[in-house]
């Protein structure tokens, strides 16, 4: 069955950076887009970024467009998210996700790793 696992988050100070890792396992990691999402506390879940299966392109939210990059290694079929110059509000759990590109993800999420931004 579909495995997602992310990894990678933690509490950092605003202005610093969290190399967030999601290994998926279950499906043909190469052959799908990937996405990332978080939910704050009291909020709906948010697609923050999304790839394209060739890797060739991809979207952000406006929120953390020029701070965040989305990337995958299809040989270690690993989903990663770098973010830099973190604010408070990017605290979160994050969460991978099969799909998102082109429309709604597939619903089967991992247990999600929690990013904290607090000085």
């Amino acid at each position: 069955q579909v495995q997602l696992v992310e990894s990678g988050g933690g509490l950092v100070q605003p202005g610093g950076s969290l190399r967030l890792s999601c290994v998926a396992s279950g499906f043909i990691f190469r052959f799908n887009s990937m996405s990332w999402y978080r939910q704050a506390p009291g909020k709906g879940r948010e697609l923050v970024s999304s790839i394209t299966e060739l890797g060739d392109n991809s979207k952000y939210a406006n929120s953390v467009k020029g701070r965040f990059t989305i990337s995958g290694d299809n040989a270690k079929n690993t989903l990663f998210l770098q973010m830099n110059s973190l604010k408070p509000e990017d605290t979160a759990v994050y969460y991978c996700a099969r799909g998102g590109y082109y429309s709604q993800p597939y619903d089967s999420w991992g247990q999600g790793t929690q990013v904290t931004v607090s000085s």
